[in-house]
């Protein structure tokens, strides 16, 4: 399970840019909070190999599943505590619970700046459920 500024890191696959290389279907590891992206860390190794592979070639465009033999999603992201597939309203929703649960835990060690720095995590999450909630919303009209 991988963390990003106190919150779980959701695991998806993404296209990513390596020079002008563009590659799909990295697994990846997404940042709800703040957006950071990087690349699943066992699968690095062999995204840096195909990267420069293919940056070497001229490629413009490649697919990280026709050239690695990786393991299967379900293998790669069940260490992850939030996968892309789930519902985006029940991932904030965890991630909120998360929060709440580290709060606390700093508030009892005194850790004031922990604190904020949770606060602000917990204030982004909420906007990003208001949003969601209201998309959803405007689905149903």
């Amino acid at each position: 399970m991988s963390f990003c500024c106190g919150a779980s890191m959701i695991g998806t696959r993404g296209t990513l840019k390596h020079i002008r290389t563009r590659i799909h279907n990295v697994p990846i590891l997404f940042c709800p909070v703040c957006h950071r992206t990087e690349v699943h860390y066992q699968a690095e190794n062999e995204y840096e190999i195909l990267a420069e592979y293919a940056h070497g070639d001229g490629a413009a465009e490649v697919d990280f599943l026709e050239y690695v033999d990786n393991k299967s999603g379900g293998e790669l992201f069940e260490n992850c505590v939030s996968n892309e597939e789930e519902d985006p309203l029940d991932v904030v929703h965890r991630q909120i619970d998360m929060g709440l649960d580290l709060l606390t835990v700093a508030k009892s060690i005194d850790d004031w700046e922990w604190e904020e720095q949770l606060k602000r995590r917990l204030q982004m999450l909420s906007n990003r459920r208001a949003k969601l909630l209201n998309k959803r919303a405007s689905k149903r009209h």
